[in-house]
């Protein structure tokens, strides 16, 4: 679920204009899946701008304190949110932990790290949202070390079916500031694509497991 479209398109402006948004239609992207993509989003080059930094802590903690006012404790997702995580958190006067993808192979083998006051409410924050399996396993790990999860927000969210599924059958809520719908329509306002680009985009993000590029 997106907060506000006013925010949803300025954020999406934002993020193609330092380039945080990459669109290459021809010669595309390779994700670690395999999947070909016209798009490549690296949420981590807001951190380099102070202004969209601190328009994303400033919205995502708006959007908090609305959305889950009994939260404890902030929880970032290793490595995307590990930042923007400390910061809400810091705006919010709360608690920062943050999950990694997997437990640390050496010294105490953490897969969460901070001070884990179980049983504390938790909001997850995510810099981004594609299929969603890394973010739930986040809140699996949470979970299992028995925090109760509140819910998820994320700065971007690509809106894939499989991920609106797996959030579901997870029943974990999810805000996202802005997100592929949002920055299709700010990229072809502004001039960043042609329409044939426009349409595919349109057409990865229908089946993003097939597409071949233009």
């Amino acid at each position: 679920m997106i907060k506000d479209g006013q925010i949803a398109q300025e954020l999406a402006l934002y993020l193609l204009q330092i380039k945080a948004i990459k669109i290459q239609t021809v010669n595309p992207f390779q994700w670690a899946s395999g999947w070909l993509s016209p798009i490549y989003c690296d949420n981590r080059k807001t951190l380099s701008h102070p202004n969209i930094r601190n328009f994303i802590k400033k919205e995502l903690t708006d959007l908090i304190n609305f959305q889950f006012p009994n939260v404890e404790v902030i929880a970032g997702v290793a490595t995307g949110a590990i930042a923007i995580g400390a910061l809400i958190a810091d705006e919010m006067n709360l608690p920062f932990i943050y999950v990694r993808s997997s437990s640390k192979a050496h010294g105490l083998g953490n897969r969460i790290e901070g001070d884990l006051n179980t049983g504390k409410k938790v909001v997850v924050i995510e810099d981004l949202i594609s299929t969603g399996m890394s973010s739930l396993g986040a809140v699996d790990a949470l979970k299992d070390a028995d925090f109760e999860i509140l819910g998820m927000t994320s700065i971007f969210n690509y809106g894939f079916d499989i991920s609106k599924k797996s959030f579901e059958e997870k029943q974990c809520s999810l805000y996202s500031l802005s997100d592929y719908n949002y920055m299709l329509k700010a990229a072809l306002n502004e001039n960043y694509i042609e329409q044939d680009e426009m349409n595919a985009l349109e057409d990865w993000r229908k089946d993003p497991q097939n597409w071949k590029g233009l």
